[in-house]
């Protein structure tokens, strides 16, 4: 996909066309996911979206930036935690070559703040 589109677009773009080639490969994805937050007893639905969620288990963050900074990897870190997935993906389009501009984040929770 990114090979063919190229850098330069918006991020909405990639993740539609994204989620186009995740369905055309059979892979169950979905886009926009609300992730709400829970706070002592505080229900948030606000603003935090997942940008797609694989197999209800893989978080993709998507980038369009010059390069990815800490603050991209710690809103990724924050999606795992509220979503209780182990693994994401922080995925820049704007890099010459995809595999410049991806980063695997594997976190694992700790089950008594889960709760």
């Amino acid at each position: 996909m990114h090979r063919t589109l190229g850098p330069g677009l918006l991020e909405s773009a990639y993740e539609r066309c994204l989620l186009h080639e995740l369905t055309l490969q059979g892979i169950q994805a979905r886009r926009q996911i609300v992730q709400p937050i829970h706070y002592k007893g505080l229900d948030l639905d606000e603003g935090y979206r997942i940008d797609i969620l694989v197999d209800d288990r893989i978080v993709l963050e998507l980038k369009v930036v010059d390069r990815l900074t800490g603050v991209h990897t710690a809103q990724l870190i924050t999606y795992l935690k509220l979503s209780g997935c182990t693994l994401g993906y922080l995925i820049n389009f704007n890099a010459k070559l995809l595999k410049e501009g991806m980063k695997r984040i594997v976190h694992q929770h700790n089950k008594s703040l889960r709760s």
